[in-house]
């Protein structure tokens, strides 16, 4: 797929969102920190997430309305995503904040509504999350924008993300690339199956990365490492500003820190290349190869007592040390020398 001016697939550098949520704890001066964090940290890309209370949920406060099992036990749905949400009204000024800092700025819309704001907004790309990957109707119409879509996949069976897939491509819209994701906060490493996201990307022919709410970076690396060519990871100032996602953010210098370890492994994964590599044309020399280990006279034959393979590698290849024995000396040959053809009589 392509964003803006990036090719996004396995033959160039991973995408790293860096997702702001409601880390801004109700600052626009602590989300505009956020933006420039994220691009000093190394970060392509600060994503928001748009919606309020009212579009995501309704203020109601019967059983199904509480939140159970999760990191916000207890907690009324309504409250919060009050609590958690950025003001629409804030997101132009990031959007031109990201510009400033010279990153890229797209968002979550959880509703038809929030989607028209954005595209009123200008966001040129879109990013469907986990809890919305079975709101078809959602999807298509962002789809519809014709515009490049992320979609994460955490909790998703097989035959949810083919029905997701289908509602953006019955749209015409074949830009699209999917997230594996752990939907728990935070996420526990042993339980990503990293290997998952492999397989979605050759079931359904798209670019692949993960949504990671694990701590640490070892997630992000390996995702990496299996051909993952978009990372999301959740960005604070600092984890001591409470907010509902601040417990699985990475502060700047840890993001920092995750961006270094992707681009170093992306230098170790390399290419298909066969033979020393600059580094190693010095250690060539360590090798074995045919030495005379006996002083040996001209029409002298040559057996494994004045022959042997050893180290260094200055003389012939050891895969012909059988080839020599019983040929004959062309000429003097001294003691701790390397053998070679124009030594060895025809």
């Amino acid at each position: 797929m392509k964003i803006r001016n990036r090719i996004i697939d396995i033959d160039h550098p991973t995408y790293i969102i860096a997702e702001m949520s409601g880390n801004h704890a109700g600052s626009l001066e602590t989300a505009k920190k956020i933006v420039h964090a994220a691009a000093d940290a190394g970060a392509d890309c600060i994503k928001l997430q748009t919606y309020t209370a009212d579009t995501i949920t309704i203020d109601c406060r019967n059983k199904y309305f509480c939140i159970n099992g999760s990191a916000w036990d207890g907690e009324n749905f309504h409250d919060l995503y009050k609590r958690a949400y950025t003001p629409w009204e804030w997101h132009a000024e990031l959007k031109k904040e990201a510009e400033d800092a010279g990153i890229d700025f797209f968002s979550t819309p959880f509703d038809n509504t929030s989607v028209d704001y954005l595209e009123d907004l200008g966001v040129e790309f879109y990013k469907i999350a986990s809890f919305e990957l079975v709101d078809i109707p959602l999807i298509k119409y962002t789809a519809s924008k014709g515009k490049p879509m992320i979609m994460s996949t955490g909790m998703a069976t097989l035959s949810e993300i083919e029905d997701a897939v289908e509602a953006v491509r019955s749209t015409g819209n074949n830009e699209l690339a999917l997230l594996r994701c752990a939907s728990a906060y935070p996420a526990i490493t042993d339980q990503m199956n990293l290997k998952t996201m492999q397989d979605i990307g050759e079931r359904f022919g798209v670019t692949v990365g993960l949504s990671d709410h694990s701590a640490g970076s070892v997630g992000a690396v390996t995702a990496v490492a299996l051909g993952g060519r978009i990372i999301e990871k959740h960005i604070c100032l600092d984890r001591t500003i409470e907010t509902a996602d601040s417990h699985f953010s990475m502060e700047p210098a840890e993001f920092a820190r995750m961006v270094k370890d992707i681009r170093q492994a992306e230098k170790a994964i390399g290419s298909v290349k066969y033979g020393p590599s600059p580094q190693e044309e010095a250690s060539r020399n360590f090798r074995k190869s045919i030495f005379v280990v006996k002083n040996v006279k001209k029409g002298e034959t040559f057996s494994p007592e004045n022959i042997r393979v050893i180290r260094p590698g200055y003389g012939m290849e050891p895969k012909h040390f059988e080839d020599v024995l019983g040929k004959t000396a062309k000429c003097d040959i001294e003691y701790g020398t390397p053998l070679s053809w124009d030594m060895i009589s025809e």
